[in-house]
C-alpha cells in the first residue's frame, strides 16, 4: 500500500506494524489501570530498547553477550550521579548513555577485529568482568545493591508514557541508523568482510561504530531504568540478562527491525505475568520459546510470509484442480 506524501510515493506496508503497535500501547492505560500490568509494559519498553540496540550492534555480523552489562553501566552511572551529586535525571540518563558508549568503545577496541564465535567469547568474558567490577566496588553497594535511587515521577501512568515515548524515539533513531549509508555498509561487512575491505571499507572502524551506537542506547535505557526501579543489583545485568536479550532478538526474528520488539513483547509479558504463579513462570516461558523455535524458526516476523505461502499453495492447488478437470473433460 502506497500513499503520496509531498509528491513522493511512500510504501506504508513496512510502517503499518509499527503504527499498530504505537496505537495499541498508546491506549492501553485507558483500559488497564492496575500497577501490575503497567509495570510489565514499562519493562517491555526498557528491554525492547535494549533488544533493538543489540540488533543494531550485530548489524556488522557479530553477536554480543556483554550487552546487558552496558545496560548496567548506564544504570549505575545515573544512580551514582543522582545519589552522590544530586544531579537531575535529565542529566543522569544521558550521562549513563555516554558512559556506556565510552566503555563500549574502549573495551571493544581490542576485540573489534574478532569475528563470529571469537567475538562472542570475548564479549562473554567482558560481561562477567564488568559485572564483577561493579559488584567489587563499595560505592555501588557491592553485591547488596544500590538502593534509594531518586525516582522520576510519582504516578505509574506518567512513567508509562515517559518510557513509551522514549522507546518510540530510540527505535526511530536506530531504524534511521540501520537504513542509512552506515547501516548498509555494516550489512555489507556482515555478508563479506573481505569484499568490503577490498573496496576500501574499514571493517574495524564500522564494527566499533556499531558497538558504540548499540551501547549508547543500552546505557540510555539503563539510566532511565535506574530512576524507575529505585534499586540496582549487579545480578540484574549479568549473563542471564544477556541471554534473555539474545532470546528476545531470536524469538522475534533478527531479519527484520520489528523482530526484537515482538520478541520482547511476547517473552517479557509471559515471564512477568506468570510471576504471580512463580513455580510455573520458567515453564511458560520455555514452552513459548520451544513453540516458536519449532514452528517459526525465522521468528515471529516470519508469520506473514508463512501465511502468504500457505495461501499461494492453496491457490495453486485450486488452479491445478480446475486444470485437471478441464483436461478430463
Amino acid at each position: 500500500m502506497k500513499i503520496n506524501i509531498r509528491g513522493r510515493n511512500v510504501d506504508m506496508t513496512n510502517s503499518l506494524p509499527f503504527l499498530v503497535l504505537i496505537i495499541v500501547f498508546a491506549v492501553i492505560p485507558l483500559f488497564v489501570s492496575t500497577q501490575f500490568w503497567l509495570n510489565i509494559f514499562i519493562l517491555v519498553f526498557i528491554k525492547g530498547i535494549a533488544a533493538v540496540s543489540l540488533r543494531t550492534l550485530s548489524l556488522s555480523g557479530n553477536e554480543s553477550f556483554a550487552h546487558s552489562a552496558f545496560l548496567g553501566i548506564g544504570a549505575y552511572t545515573a544512580a551514582l550521579l543522582a545519589n552522590n551529586l544530586g544531579t537531575p535525571p535529565y542529566l543522569t540518563i544521558p550521562a549513563g548513555a555516554v558512559m556506556a558508549l565510552l566503555v563500549g568503545i574502549l573495551t571493544g577496541f581490542p576485540f573489534v577485529r574478532l569475528r563470529s564465535i571469537y567475538f562472542l567469547m570475548a564479549s562473554m568474558f567482558l560481561c562477567v568482568a564488568i559485572v564483577y567490577f561493579i559488584a567489587a566496588m563499595k560505592i555501588t553497594g557491592g553485591l547488596n545493591g544500590l538502593p534509594f535511587v531518586p525516582g522520576l515521577f510519582s504516578d505509574i501512568k506518567t512513567y508509562y508514557y515517559f518510557f513509551f515515548a522514549m522507546a518510540i524515539g530510540c527505535c526511530a533513531l536506530m531504524y534511521r541508523f540501520e537504513f542509512s549509508r552506515i547501516g548498509i555498509t555494516l550489512r555489507a561487512i556482515a555478508q563479506s568482510p573481505e569484499a568490503a575491505t577490498a573496496m576500501g571499507v574499514s571493517e574495524a572502524f564500522y564494527r566499533l561504530l556499531a558497538v558504540g551506537v548499540g551501547c549508547f542506547f543500552a546505557g540510555l535505557a539503563g539510566g532511565a531504568y535506574a530512576h524507575y526501579n529505585s534499586m540496582l543489583s549487579p545480578n540484574s545485568f549479568g549473563m542471564l540478562a544477556a541471554i534473555w536479550l539474545i532470546m528476545y532478538v531470536m524469538v522475534g526474528g533478527r531479519d527484520k527491525f520489528i523482530g526484537p520488539i515482538l520478541g520482547t513483547i511476547l517473552l517479557v509479558t509471559i515471564s512477568e505475568s506468570s510471576r504471580a504463579m512463580s513455580q510455573y513462570a520458567p515453564y511458560a516461558t520455555a514452552a513459548a520459546m520451544i513453540i516458536v523455535a519449532y514452528v517459526l524458526p525465522g521468528g515471529l516476523v516470519s508469520i506473514p510470509g508463512l501465511i502468504q505461502n500457505a495461501v499461494r499453495k492453496r491457490r495453486e492447488r485450486h488452479v491445478n484442480a480446475i486444470a485437471d478437470m478441464g483436461v478430463g473433460e
